[in-house]
């Protein structure tokens, strides 16, 4: 079976850009060398277009910018949010009237009205019953905080956005940092690779909602206001992948989107290593794009008592009713808590199969040998967790047991929690992961919570565990949850290390789960190999020319990739967005009854018959 290897990786979230570790760098800066924050505040400065001069203020600055915080003014006003007011006015015998426009009269009139014409333009109105009206008004949030892109950073700035909606914007940027960390170029590797062996799967779980997509779509009308040819296109969950194929890639592969709530990315990601591990695809594009920081959705999720509210967040700190929380810490998994933090983030990853990243010379930041899912079965409550997470943790597990040996199962891993901030996540989940590390033997599993840094990204929240992982296996240091100062009487961590400090990464570190828990029953948890332990496989099953090779191909593709992380730190953001570009047409079909040929890329038709004994 082929091993999907990780050769790229890329994206932005609250942390920043996702590309040469950035982002998980900025959550354990103060436990980096003088060198690598320097270089992570350049990047961030460069992202956000804020002057940087190395001081302390400048890096405060920076730093006040990016991880969880109270909603800013681009997303909309916290303390004014828009909305109408239902009124009910009663004539009393006393008629309503006014002046307006005859274009504007509702039609047909609603009973009890009366209209008399002014003039060509104008019309007086009268009203002899009671009437409601929608009255344009505005109210305070309740939810305040939010994981949001760096203060500064507008991925529509960087290429002809064409009213596209942000999450699509979010996937034009984390697709073009994904390939151009991985220092390959794609126009080569289209022609290595058949078109048909090229993957993309990517979308959002909760499609795009806000005002150019299926947002405006739904208030258009009841806002008086024309539903535009855009809205509808632009708000399907796929578009990612849609948006990747046609605008970055021009990729003519397989594609699409799964959908499992909050374990949508991990869908995705089981999606393309089943396709490059039967031999379907030998590259894959997968990732997730998701910006629902709008105050419909977090009106949805508050209602039902998800989201972190600023009065709980009070209680919490036992802060007086007119005190302003601290909305940093408004996330804090495995500790005292009241609800999640919603967040923006896309994230791609690029995936290979082994024989390919040797050929290619391709970066090896790890690997997915396996992406489990397992529904709750019968369920009380469509939002209450079950039994499933069971299952996919100890599939994960045991996966892990076979590639890395007991041992190193025992010593030489750490668990990528779901870990939401909720009261009910941190019981449930904490008691799956104890007692699956019980039963393999492990005394004390380091536990990480990105969430605490960058909230909750719903369908692209595995994808910010994933690329965290990649960031920890490459500079040594699990994150604390920094916003805990203590671990919950009620979590089970007999066997977890539940920390607030950033902690040394075991040496031998050979392997991390990847753990989703959505809405509905929806569980993934991903088995991910580091660079090491893919190395010592890849050897063991091409012998050591065929690494010889790779070191020695993998030069140029290093110093293409340091190329591109020269121009991201100099603010040189080019992101790939080609609009009508080499369009495909009917005169470049040639088919036949055993091939079909696009232009110079030819497709054999003498397709094997996987039933021939049955035929």
């Amino acid at each position: 079976m082929r091993l999907p290897v990780i050769i790229g990786f890329g994206g932005v979230n609250a942390a920043g850009r996702s590309s040469s570790h950035h982002a998980y760098r900025r959550m354990v800066i103060e436990a980096l060398p003088e060198a690598l924050a320097e270089s992570t505040w350049r990047s961030l400065a460069a992202l956000t277009r804020q002057s940087y001069d190395g001081s302390a203020a400048a890096r405060q600055a920076l730093a006040d910018a990016t991880l969880v915080r109270r909603i800013e003014a681009n997303h909309f006003d916290v303390d004014a949010v828009p909305w109408n007011r239902r009124m009910v006015a009663h004539s009393e015998g006393y008629p309503m009237q006014f002046r307006t426009q005859r274009k504007q009269l509702p039609d047909p009139l609603p009973p009890g009205w009366r209209v008399e014409a002014l003039d060509d333009l104008h019309v007086h109105v009268e009203i002899d019953q009671g009437m409601m009206f929608l009255l344009p008004s505005q109210r305070e949030s309740t939810v305040k905080a939010a994981g949001q892109l760096p203060s500064g950073f507008d991925p529509a700035e960087l290429y002809n956005a064409r009213s596209h909606p942000r999450g699509l914007q979010m996937t034009i940027f984390a697709a073009s940092d994904a390939l151009g960390s991985s220092g390959l170029d794609w126009e080569t590797l289209r022609q290595r690779v058949p078109f048909d062996q090229v993957s993309v799967y990517a979308g959002s779980g909760m499609s795009q909602l806000d005002g150019n997509s299926n947002g405006g779509l739904l208030k258009a009308r009841y806002n008086g206001r024309k539903v535009t040819s855009k809205y509808c296109p632009f708000g399907f969950a796929e578009m990612p992948a849609d948006f990747i194929n046609a605008y970055v890639l021009g990729s003519l592969g397989s594609t699409g989107t799964n959908m499992g709530a909050c374990a949508s990315f991990l869908y995705n990601l089981r999606q393309a290593v089943q396709d490059i591990q039967s031999g379907r695809s030998r590259i894959a594009l997968v990732g997730s794009s998701e910006a629902p920081i709008t105050p419909e959705v977090m009106d949805g999720y508050a209602a039902m008592g998800a989201l972190a509210s600023d009065r709980e967040l009070r209680a919490l700190d036992g802060l007086g009713e007119n005190v302003e929380p601290d909305h940093r810490r408004a996330c804090r998994p495995f500790s005292s808590n009241c609800g999640f933090t919603i967040a923006e983030s896309a994230q791609m990853v690029v995936l290979c199969d082994d024989s390919l990243a040797l050929e290619l010379g391709a970066q090896i930041h790890g690997a997915v040998s396996d992406v489990f899912v397992n529904a709750d079965g019968h369920k009380k409550s469509i939002s209450a967790p079950g039994v499933g997470n069971y299952v996919t943790v100890a599939k994960a597990l045991a996966a892990a047991r076979n590639l890395v040996g007991d041992a190193r199962l025992r010593r030489g891993g750490f668990v990528q929690a779901h870990g939401t901030g909720t009261p009910q996540n941190r019981v449930t989940e904490s008691h799956i992961l104890n007692e699956a590390a019980r039963q393999f033997g492990i005394e004390q599993w380091p536990v990480v919570a990105v969430k605490a840094y960058l909230g909750h990204s719903i369908g692209c929240a595995g994808g910010d565990q994933l690329v965290n992982t990649l960031g920890i296996w490459r500079h040594g240091q699990l994150p604390g949850i920094a916003t805990i100062d203590h671990v919950a009487e009620d979590v089970h961590a007999s066997h977890l290390d539940i920390s607030p400090a950033h902690r040394a990464l075991e040496e031998d570190s050979a392997y991390a789960l990847i753990n989703a828990k959505g809405f509905g029953g929806n569980n993934a948890t991903a088995t991910v190999l580091s660079p090491a332990r893919t190395v010592e496989m890849l050897e063991k099953r091409h012998g050591k020319a065929a690494m010889q090779h790779w070191q020695q191909a993998g030069e140029s593709v290093r110093q293409q990739a340091e190329l591109f992380e020269a121009d991201c730190l100099s603010g040189a953001f080019r992101p790939t967005y080609r609009f009508d570009h080499q369009v495909l047409g009917p005169e470049q079909v040639t088919l036949a009854a055993d091939r079909l040929a696009l232009g110079e890329q030819v497709l054999d038709l003498q397709l094997e018959n996987p039933y021939q004994d049955m035929c």
